[in-house]
This record gives C-alpha cells, sequence and structure tokens, in this order.
C-alpha cells in the first residue's frame, strides 16, 4: 500500500497580530513556499496500534506510546482517532518534514498539525472536512500558545487569505490586485505563547493603554482590507510601518527585527512590519516588483539568515 501523504502551508500574518488575541480583526496569507508533510505507511506486520513517529527536522523517532500525553503531534493523532470514533489504531509509521521555519511566527506548528490530521483521517478511510480539521488544529494550538487567536489553524486549514476575528465567521478576503512581498527571518526562535502572556500581563496591567494600541491596530487592519480588496497595494506600505510602530509599543518587536525593518524600507521596500508574535521570527516587506532582488539582498547583507519572495494573490488567479 502506497504512502498517504497530506501537506499544509505556512502563513503569515500582514496586519493586526497580538491585536487579534483581543477580538480585533486580523489579515493573514497562506505561504506555500514554505511547507510541511506527513506521510503515512501501513505497518501490517506489525500488532494493531503500535504507531512510530519519524520527525527527523526535530530529531524525534519514538512510538506514539513513549510520546508525553501532552506533545502535539500525539494529540493531533488523539484528535483524529476521538474525532472519528476509532477505538483500536491500525499500526503505521508517519513521516514529518517540514521546510517551515519554527518559532519564527509561521504557523509551523499548525502546519504539521492539519497535514497529520489530514494524512491520518485519510489513511483510515474517513478524510475529514475542513471544518473539524481546523476545529482539531485549534485545540492542539493551544498547546503550542495556551490562549491562540484561531488565525493560524484558519488560514492554514483552508489555505485562502482570510479576514479574522476570532469567534466570528471566516471571511476569505479577496486579493484584487497580487501583492509581493518579501519576508525576512531573523533567525531567533522566539515562543508565541510566551509573547502572548507578556502582553497579557502588560494589558492586565494597563488595559487603557493597551486597549488604545489594540483599537488602532484594529482600524489599520479595516482599512487594509479596503485597500486590498480595492486593487491599490502600494498603499499598504504606511499602514504597515504604522503597524510595525504600534507593536514596538506594544513590547513585542526586537532590535534584530526593527534592524531589518528599517534595511527593507531603505532598499526601497514601500513598508515594512514584524511579523507574527514578534521578538525574534520573521518580518515582512511590501515592494514593488522591480525592487524585489535589491531589497531582498539589502536583507541579506542586514543579518537576515533566510530571505524569499511571496506573492499573494487569490487561488484562481
Amino acid at each position: 500500500m502506497p504512502a498517504i501523504t497530506s501537506t499544509a502551508p505556512g502563513k503569515i500574518i500582514i496586519f493586526g497580530e497580538h491585536a487579534v488575541v483581543y477580538g480585533r480583526p486580523a489579515i493573514a496569507v497562506p505561504v506555500n513556499q514554505v511547507r510541511a508533510r506527513a506521510a503515512i505507511m501501513a505497518e501490517p506486520k506489525k500488532p494493531p496500534g503500535e504507531v512510530f513517529i519519524d520527525a527527523p527536522d526535530i530529531d524525534l523517532k519514538t512510538s506514539l506510546a513513549e510520546l508525553k500525553e501532552a506533545h502535539p503531534i500525539k494529540q493531533a493523532i488523539i484528535g483524529v482517532k476521538t474525532s472519528l470514533g476509532i477505538s483500536n489504531l491500525p499500526a503505521f509509521t508517519v513521516r514529518i518534514t517540514s521546510t517551515i521555519p519554527v518559532s519564527a511566527g509561521m504557523g509551523s506548528g499548525a502546519a504539521v498539525s492539519a497535514a497529520v490530521i489530514r494524512a491520518l483521517s485519510t489513511f483510515l478511510g474517513h478524510p475529514l472536512p475542513d471544518e473539524e480539521v481546523s476545529r482539531l488544529v485549534y485545540e492542539v494550538e493551544k498547546i503550542h500558545h495556551g490562549t491562540p487567536s484561531g488565525i493560524d489553524n484558519t488560514v492554514i486549514t483552508y489555505a485562502q487569505p482570510v479576514y479574522y476575528v476570532r469567534g466570528e465567521p471566516i471571511e476569505r478576503l479577496f486579493i484584487n490586485r497580487p501583492i509581493t512581498l518579501v519576508v525576512g527571518d531573523t533567525g531567533i526562535s522566539s515562543s508565541t505563547a510566551d509573547t502572548v502572556a507578556d502582553v497579557r500581563r502588560a494589558w492586565e496591567a494597563n488595559r487603557t493603554r493597551y486597549e488604545t494600541y489594540f483599537n488602532r491596530i484594529a482600524e489599520i487592519s479595516k482599512n487594509a482590507r479596503i485597500i486590498i480588496e480595492s486593487g491599490d497595494p502600494e498603499a499598504l506600505g504606511p499602514l504597515m510601518d504604522l503597524n510595525h510602530d504600534l507593536l514596538v509599543e506594544v513590547g513585542v518587536s526586537s532590535p534584530e527585527l526593527d534592524s531589518l525593518v528599517e534595511t527593507a524600507r531603505e532598499a526601497g521596500a514601500l513598508g515594512a512590519k514584524l511579523s507574527g508574535g514578534g521578538r525574534g521570527g520573521n518580518m515582512i516587506a511590501l515592494v514593488p516588483e522591480e525592487t524585489t532582488s535589491f531589497v531582498s539582498n539589502a536583507l541579506k547583507d542586514g543579518g537576515a539568515v533566510k530571505v524569499f519572495t511571496t506573492r499573494i494573490r487569490n487561488i484562481e488567479n
């Protein structure tokens, strides 16, 4: 029997990170240049229930039984088992690989979960619908992030640009004209759970100040949606700059992120900001097509450990 495989994209948040945790809108898009992949191979000669996990990128080779109960991969597998009402799993090996940077704000954990959940449910003969995949990924995200916003599981499961407000129906974002972004990775790992928790403590200590920050970020996200859907992506640049400045005030930037953001602007980017949890991870720069290579090279020279370009568009485009 051939292996059953599934992949899931990474993601970047263009506008609204951190504020989205407090009910404000955010805009996020899939990044297909980086992906997680899960391949499941039946092991008919092994006893039922003997499940082996092979994840070389994180140096993990172990049986399901030996993993701690709170391990995200174990919870993804248990989630599928529970959702399908299966009492005993057949024997199989799941091999997990990913090109998505870990702890860099690109949804690596959610992508791995989505790939595993889809591959396993298909292997078991009952492919789960998107809504259930997203729900199960969200449950696993609680392990990664404590109080996740729900944006990672949503944009990665549906692999579509989304305008997301926590607790409200998903709104697919219409991309009138393609948007070109250069992504620069600081190479610094940062725990989203930790930054979210720190922001929570700061918000609790000074709610008036932080509610003002979040309200201003919300207005940026709302205006950005109008601009994106009207087909004037160049006008997003100043909004990205303003969003970054507010995230600096929120306390989630870092000297490395600030330096790369400034480098991108000086190299000709229309705007730039951190993306994701912050304090490391990635920044993004909005660029005209003709300056893509110039901005990319400037970011490499400025210390980014990885730089790539992604073009955001509707799938049918």
